[in-house]
């Protein structure tokens, strides 16, 4: 079975496909070979010799009926001269015609010489019954002193002489019954036999078909969960910032389109924040890019631990710069959003001794909440969101400051 295991799965299910159409392949000829031998066995039986019997009772009965009639009523002056003819000459042509049909038929040859013999007593019972019909035409009322007693033995010689003819016929009948039972249980244990055969072999060839493709199966379903875990992998790495497993920059412009899209068809808040941490590069100079690098760390984290909902999204967007967007939220609750995410940056006690605002590190923060609508452009919430963080740090820094308004970032582009 080593070869079956060596199958690709859609050979196998070829091989399979193949095993299967070949035992019925098998099954449907060797029933048409036997079905085949069974009709020529029944065609011997029943019109090889049945028919014949058929045959020769016929002309038994035509000799013992309107023969021997005919020529009773014919003595007894029932019937016309012209009538007697008619049936005389009708009779004979049919037992003519049964007797030829009957020499027709398949004949062995030990049946030939009696069949012969009994041909030529026909035909001279039948010139018996032909000199009768000449006799009657010859003279009307000549048929009055016909020997009644010559007829019936003649009548009984024939009979006795078919009816030998029948007697064989019948044996031969029994004969083919039973050579006929005899070949039937043959074919039927050889059919059964074979089918036997031919259905455990399938089973069996069957049985280690599916376990192989089973075992393929499961290998491919570990298979597709590791190309699964793995595609995943590739798709956070592809999505995830490094450093504070935040979501990229990548990752943002496919989510904002989304939420942007789905905001201006629910006709729904919107709010973008611009989060910059204050005075980012003065720390990296005073404690050094990987004390920065933990201050960015410990930043990502605070945004991950306030922004829980499924419709939060928080990203790094390069540097020290993030990004929020968040999903039909109004904007006193965008406010209260905001102001959390100040408060829970200040209350990590990062020291930043070289900050101007405050001894920790703190955060600015540039926030646009409006309902989307049809004419919102894509890149105005961005550009408006950058404004508020300007002006956020012009004012101060250690705050935000948010807009409904977005009509001056729309002059602005223009």
């Amino acid at each position: 079975m080593k070869f079956i295991e060596a199958l690709k799965l859609r050979s196998k299910l070829f091989f399979l496909f193949m095993l299967v159409t070949s035992g019925l392949i098998t099954v449907g000829v060797m029933g048409a070979v036997n079905i085949g031998a069974m009709k020529k066995n029944l065609d011997s039986l029943y019109f090889g010799s049945l028919v014949p019997v058929t045959e020769l009772n016929e002309i038994l009965q035509t000799y013992h009926g309107s023969l021997v009639n005919v020529v009773y009523k014919a003595k007894s002056n029932e019937i016309s001269s012209q009538e007697i003819s008619l049936q005389i000459r009708t009779s004979i042509d049919k037992i003519n015609r049964q007797w030829n049909s009957y020499e027709e038929h398949f004949k062995r040859n030990e049946e030939l010489q009696y069949v012969g013999y009994v041909a030529v007593e026909i035909n001279s019972i039948n010139d018996y019954f032909l000199n009768i019909l000449k006799l009657n035409e010859q003279k009307e009322g000549s048929l009055e002193n016909l020997s009644i007693k010559v007829l019936e033995e003649n009548v009984a010689y024939i009979h006795k002489t078919i009816k030998k003819l029948i007697k064989y016929e019948v044996e031969i009948a029994m004969y083919e019954r039973k050579k006929f039972l005899v070949t039937y249980d043959s074919i039927m244990r050889e059919v059964g036999l074979v089918l036997v055969t031919i259905i455990l072999g399938v089973l069996i060839i069957s049985f280690y078909v599916f376990k192989s493709i089973q075992n393929d199966q499961t290998k491919l379903e570990v298979a597709t969960k590791k190309l699964k875990r793995a595609n995943k992998k590739l798709e956070n790495v592809s999505y995830t910032d490094s450093l504070t497993s935040l979501h990229n920059r990548r990752y943002f412009n496919f989510v904002y389109d989304k939420e942007l899209k789905r905001a201006k068809r629910e006709r729904k808040f919107i709010t973008f924040m611009m989060l910059d941490i204050d005075f980012f590069k003065q720390y990296n100079d005073t404690y050094g890019h990987i004390e920065g690098d933990k201050a960015l760390i410990s930043v990502a984290k605070a945004l991950k631990e306030l922004l829980k909902r499924p419709s939060d999204y928080v990203f790094r967007l390069g540097g020290e710069e993030f990004g929020v967007i968040l999903s039909d939220t109004d904007e006193k609750n965008s406010a209260k959003v905001a102001q959390k995410i100040c408060d829970d940056v200040r209350s990590k006690a990062i020291a930043h001794k070289s900050s101007s605002v405050n001894a920790f590190v703190t955060i600015s923060i540039g926030v646009v909440c409006c309902v989307a609508d049809d004419a919102l452009d894509e890149e105005l919430l961005i550009t408006r969101a950058d404004e508020m963080l300007y002006d956020a740090k012009k004012s101060g820094r250690d705050r935000f400051i948010i807009t409904t308004d977005v009509s001056d970032a729309k002059e602005l582009v223009a």
